[in-house]
């Protein structure tokens, strides 16, 4: 396990915020935030203590939170959920995969199939037939118990985290993708950006191997060895998670009151203080909102690549947990 991009960020804040910070040595991924009354709080990755359980819990059903959104009235995407295989046979249930297979059919392909209880894009597809969402499901990991079947909608992918009703950042999301230079095959490209992540020090790992890749490429009549001509963008992934390769853009300068106005609105219906929302719009994020729909909300948003977006985003992270503790600090 390697070790949380939050740790030494809380580390490095604590003084400031009049805390101690004790931090599990052999992977340090957990710690204890020891105030000076004697209170302790804890963290654990992303995870900290800010949020109540139960509205952190309901965020990472994405199920459970698209329904609670949709009846406060917000727009989420029409989809159901499912449970694997596995689940159906240990709670005796029908709404297995064949009804997930017939729901995708009612709807039309394609479809985005995803497990319900995962983040960084884990086994995020999507899938053009019955055959292709059934291997999707297949490899759902063992630990879930249900995925998602949803309508493909189209738009910018924006993650806009919101601390105690005010956004903190914003930021487009861009798929895993390269630039053709006219010489270079897609899998050196790909070995290049990843030689680029790790000089950066971004921790991302690109897996060539992964199958989502494979199917990409194929529906653009490429693959691993393709040569894209000079300035052609070739998009390998159809999820726009930072963790899976993606891109991002820093857009909080420019985005319209109606956006920020919408996060911090969900953030706070959701019961969530620290919340990460992720809305997809075909409108301009720097125009008024017209038409959108929330993707999910984060009650841990991981922000380790958007710092690495430059120093100025560091700092805006580090402000960030600065205050969470700050916030902490006033709890009784």
């Amino acid at each position: 396990m390697k070790p949380s991009f939050v740790t030494p960020v809380l580390k490095k804040v604590a003084k400031k915020a009049g805390v101690k910070i004790l931090v599990e040595p052999k992977y340090q991924y957990a710690g204890q935030i020891i105030f000076p009354d004697g209170r302790r709080h804890y963290f654990k990755g992303a995870f900290i203590d800010l949020n109540s359980v139960g509205a952190a819990e309901i965020a990472r059903d994405k199920a459970y939170a698209s329904f609670f959104m949709k009846a406060m009235g917000y727009s989420t995407i029409e989809g159901r959920e499912f449970f694997t295989p596995r689940w159906c046979k240990v709670i005796k249930s029908k709404n297995g995969l064949l009804e997930a297979c017939k729901y995708a059919k009612k709807i039309g392909y394609p479809v985005v199939v995803k497990p319900n209880d995962l983040s960084q894009g884990i086994g995020v597809c999507k899938v053009y037939s019955e055959k292709e969402l059934r291997l999707a499901a297949s490899a759902i990991p063992a630990r879930c118990r249900a995925f998602l079947v949803q309508r493909v909608v189209e738009g910018s992918d924006y993650r806009v985290v919101v601390l105690d009703g005010e956004i903190i950042s914003a930021y487009r999301r861009l798929p895993l993708c390269v630039i053709g230079d006219g010489k270079s095959s897609i899998l050196f490209l790909l070995k290049h950006k990843q030689a680029w992540f790790e000089k950066s020090g971004r921790d991302t790992v690109i897996n060539p191997a992964d199958p989502r890749v494979a199917s990409k490429l194929k529906r653009q009549k490429l693959s691993l060895a393709s040569i894209p001509a000079r300035e052609e963008h070739v998009v390998l992934l159809d999820n726009c998670n930072l963790s899976t390769g993606g891109d991002a853009v820093d857009v909080t300068a420019i985005m319209h009151n109606d956006y920020k106005k919408l996060a911090a609105n969900i953030a706070r219906d959701m019961g969530l203080r620290l919340c990460g929302v992720d809305i997809m719009t075909e409108g301009d994020i720097a125009k008024p909102c017209k038409d959108y729909h929330v993707l999910e909300v984060n009650a841990a948003p991981g922000l380790d690549h958007y710092a690495d977006l430059g120093k100025a985003q560091q700092k805006v992270v580090e402000d960030l947990y600065l205050r969470v503790l700050l916030a902490l600090k006033k709890l009784r």
